[in-house]
């Protein structure tokens, strides 16, 4: 098996996280996108009415952050395209406004694009490398019929639901298997052993373990 590819979990949610993974030499540094009255938002926190902000344990006023915009993110990398955009939500025109974005600013780089409303990956063309994620086994049993018939380049699934069998099935149609989350090092030896090809963290630390090597035989 080629060695695992490491992924920053949230790390392009702003800009010293976006910074600092590339610097650490990751595969790929994950960014939300939200569409919120026009402005494509980076942000993981949920949109709670128009002044409010969520996640769990968590409440902030909309007024008190500061979010960046996509455009802001995809200058800050620099021409660096070790970007995997993650489109949140059902907005019909987040799709297509992501996609007239990187047409406009970044028309040749092979940035990955991420969702669960696998409809919005329609909306890209080449380079763009289209990722279908899956959170609960419905999904999961949809994804694999929807790959079997339509090859994508690659899954992002949550680890608890993937055996080692459905993994090298996965494989047969998709580039890549992703497996999330990956945070600590009992889950990064789960998921050697499911055989997945890279894996999503927000522990950079271990994502260097990754890049290294380490565990997994080579050193």
């Amino acid at each position: 098996m080629p060695p695992l590819m490491a992924i920053a979990h949230r790390a392009g949610n702003d800009k010293a996280g976006l910074r600092a993974a590339l610097d650490a030499g990751v595969d790929l540094v994950e960014a939300d996108i939200h569409l919120f009255r026009g402005a494509l938002e980076v942000r993981h926190l949920k949109t709670l009415g128009p002044g409010l902000l969520w996640d769990k344990w968590m409440l902030v006023r909309r007024r008190a952050t500061v979010l960046p915009e996509l455009h802001e993110v995809l200058a800050a990398a620099e021409g660096d395209h070790r970007l995997m955009l993650d489109l949140k939500g059902p907005a019909a025109a987040l799709a297509p406004r992501v996609a007239a974005l990187l047409r406009e600013v970044a028309p040749d780089a092979p940035i990955t694009v991420c969702t669960k409303q696998w409809g919005m990956l329609d909306s890209f063309d080449d380079p763009v490398r289209p990722v279908l994620s899956a959170s609960n086994r419905v999904m999961l049993r949809q994804l694999r019929a929807r790959v079997r018939r339509r090859r994508a380049y690659g899954v992002s699934i949550r680890r608890e639901l993937l055996s080692p069998a459905v993994v090298a099935e996965l494989r047969e149609s998709v580039e890549v298997v992703m497996v999330w989350p990956v945070d600590t090092p009992a889950a990064l030896a789960h998921a050697r052993q499911l055989g997945v090809s890279a894996v999503i963290s927000k522990n950079l630390d271990l994502l260097r373990e990754v890049m290294a090597g380490w565990g997994d035989g080579s050193r």
